[in-house]
């Protein structure tokens, strides 16, 4: 995409993924809920004339391969993981650049909280 050119994107909201992922040792023992979101920026803008998947990225394309590392090897940190993630994400080239954000929904800390989380931000190389 040219600089300053209008970019469209793809949003999915509220993936939700069974993961190991952690510092501490329960973390590393038991399989935890994590949510996700995607801002996918997409490189071309054909698929508004076109119509055409062909011309697009495929979010479920990108769900599936986000699921793929949310459920493969552990992770220490949070920022670890969602780069993992956009990196997967960003195999498609028609996402010139992904924005990941990750949540864990039931964080070791001793207070009642909905989810600590962290958003990365990565472009085509």
């Amino acid at each position: 995409m040219r600089p300053g050119a209008e970019a469209d994107r793809l949003e999915v909201r509220g993936l939700r993924v069974i993961g190991i992922h952690g510092v501490l040792p329960d973390e590393r023992r038991r399989p935890q809920p994590f949510e996700l979101d995607l801002d996918l920026e997409l490189a071309e803008r054909r698929a508004v004339a076109s119509d055409d998947l062909a011309d697009t990225a495929d979010y479920a394309a990108a769900v599936a391969a986000a699921v793929s590392v949310v459920t493969g090897p552990p992770h220490n940190l949070l920022e670890s993981l969602a780069s993992a993630v956009a990196h997967a994400v960003l195999a498609d080239a028609a996402i010139s650049s992904a924005t990941v954000t990750v949540r864990k929904l039931r964080p070791p800390v001793p207070h009642q909280i909905t989810s600590v989380g962290v958003r990365v931000t990565r472009r085509q190389s």
